[in-house]
């Protein structure tokens, strides 16, 4: 009877003990200082902000979307995907690693080395291809940090590469003069994870005694002390409840602290320029105000480093119109159908987010669908943040570099028509011009099929810079909206030069500016034509 009654209490003691131990982990520790100044955390507040004129200049950017999900080589999401048992991902996983429940994403992070990222010499490729912003991704759904994070032990300095990836990429950008940018998507861990309940992802700390990673807590990447959201069980996706609606678990105080305290640490210690994030409007909006107060911190933070002039750029997804007043809104794998008044961006991949071999196989974007697509976010005022996806060991693959070598071979010729440009009278004409082609959430409505007769505009002082989305086959190029005596414009045009050629021969009547272009092409994607206007 005694021994029972003692079995019973240290039991009881046991699961006390656990229970505190668990209830500690999850306490919010002090949130980091907000920086003080002009700026709160309000929309209203925000509506003072204008995007910097460097970003508006810069029109290309490059993008290292690469962390532990490229380890697997099979796509973006693995993290979230590898647990659901009827997902290709969890069959590759299973084939690869073996049970998720013995080799979990905790141990892909350990498996990744990295071994051949070379951040100075990429950097300095990037810049040469056209760039002139990067972007770095600091952390993804699936929680890990990818710096020397005060605030989350599970990073790439204490395990994985131990480099901090975030720390060499900024040191390549001030070598190479390039405005560096951080991405973070790690809100959505909490729901996003939800699956690795079914296998490791309810080991705490205690449970790794022996283990490679003895010592850490499994819980502060897993982040699983909650009940599962609404339909979680039978459905690998979350869209529905992206913006933490429709039955999502909601995210306990010191989650959001901790996201709140990263994402502060990044910044003061690398201070980005650009901050992106993979959020409905802002991390946890509406739910909470972690992802206002971080915009205040780096609009703040941004005019004290820089002496009173804004630099900073925080971008966000599916905005309203107030909203694209106080940030930069991001399109995800789409452009608008029309010129936008206020600066935006468009992010797309030439192939997967996360590095996957099936689509090496398969292929990439080519280089001419890249201009294209640049040629006409530039026309609507926007931007384009490209990502080529590294390999798990950080390295680019042959045919990446042959996409790149493209991009550049263009952009050495017709840089001058989009670096510096502002959107003219009107951004184009031609068949897409005057077709729909609406946003789908916060994008991926990209893909159109361009031809010659899809022509493009901008300007950058009194010169019009025209671009043909494909050569004419008859080498004859007529531009309506350059006609005589168009309301499009004022004055008369003084001279014509196809960029990488020279002067070319035209005429211009009432039907439009007519071009005979040369039979000799100084490039196979797309002409630009430098029309001076006196």
């Amino acid at each position: 009877m005694k021994n029972s009654v003692s079995k019973f209490l240290c039991g009881a003691l046991f699961f006390s003990l656990a229970g505190a131990s668990q209830l500690r982990a999850q306490q919010s520790v002090p949130a980091e200082p907000m920086q003080s100044g002009v700026y709160e955390p309000t929309w209203a507040s925000f509506a003072k902000y204008e995007c910097p004129e460097w970003f508006r200049d810069a029109k290309f950017g490059m993008w290292a979307h690469w962390g532990p999900q490229c380890e697997p080589e099979s796509g973006d999401w693995y993290a979230r995907h590898m647990y659901y048992a009827n997902h290709w991902q969890h069959k590759a996983h299973v084939e690869k690693y073996g049970d998720p429940k013995e080799f979990g994403f905790k141990d892909v992070i350990n498996a990744w080395k990295a071994e051949e990222w070379e951040p100075d010499s990429l950097v300095r490729f990037y810049k040469s291809v056209g760039a002139r912003y990067f972007m770095a991704l600091a952390n993804h759904h699936d929680n890990f940090d990818l710096w020397d994070s005060d605030y989350q032990p599970w990073n790439s300095v204490n395990m994985g590469p131990k480099r901090n990836i975030v720390g060499e990429w900024a040191e390549a950008c001030k070598k190479y003069k390039l405005p560096l940018g951080v991405s973070i998507h790690a809100s959505h861990a909490w729901t996003w994870m939800e699956g690795a309940q079914d296998y490791d992802g309810k080991l705490t700390k205690e449970d790794g005694k022996g283990k490679w990673w003895e010592g850490y807590d499994p819980q502060d990447l897993y982040e699983q002390r909650h009940e599962r959201s609404l339909g979680s069980n039978n459905s690998g996706k979350i869209h529905s409840q992206w913006a933490w609606e429709n039955g999502a678990s909601q995210p306990s105080e010191a989650y959001k602290t901790k996201f709140y305290n990263r994402t502060v640490d990044v910044i003061n210690k690398y201070r980005p320029d650009m901050i992106y994030f993979d959020d409905t409007t802002l991390p946890f909006y509406p739910v909470s105000d972690e992802g206002m107060k971080i915009v205040a911190h780096m609009y703040n933070t941004s005019l004290k480093n820089n002496k009173g002039k804004m630099r900073a750029v925080v971008m966000g997804k599916v905005l309203t119109e107030e909203q694209k007043d106080g940030i930069l809104w991001d399109v995800e794998r789409g452009i608008p159908d029309r010129a936008q008044d206020k600066a935006w961006q468009t992010c797309t991949c030439i192939g997967n987010w996360h590095y996957d071999v099936g689509t090496y196989k398969r292929g990439y974007k080519s280089a001419a669908q890249v201009i294209k697509m640049m040629v006409d976010i530039v026309s609507k005022n926007g931007n384009l943040l490209l990502s080529v996806p590294l390999r798990g060991n950080g390295a680019l693959d042959d045919k990446e570099i042959v996409v790149l070598n493209g991009i550049k071979a263009w952009m050495d010729i017709n840089g001058e028509s989009i670096y510096g440009t502002r959107p003219w009278t009107t951004f184009g004409e031609g068949p897409l011009a005057e077709t729909a082609n609406p946003i789908k959430a916060q994008g991926f409505n990209e893909g159109q099929k361009y031809t010659p007769a899809d022509i493009r505009y901008v300007q950058k002082g009194n010169v019009v810079y025209v671009t043909s989305l494909g050569w004419p086959e008859d080498n004859v190029l007529t531009m309506k909206r350059l006609a005589a005596g168009s309301r499009y414009y004022k004055g008369k045009i003084k001279s014509v030069e196809l960029l990488g050629y020279g002067k070319v021969e035209y005429t211009c009547g009432e039907n439009g500016l007519k071009v005979n272009l040369p039979k000799e092409r100084p490039n196979e994607i797309a002409p630009v034509l430098k029309v001076k206007i006196k």
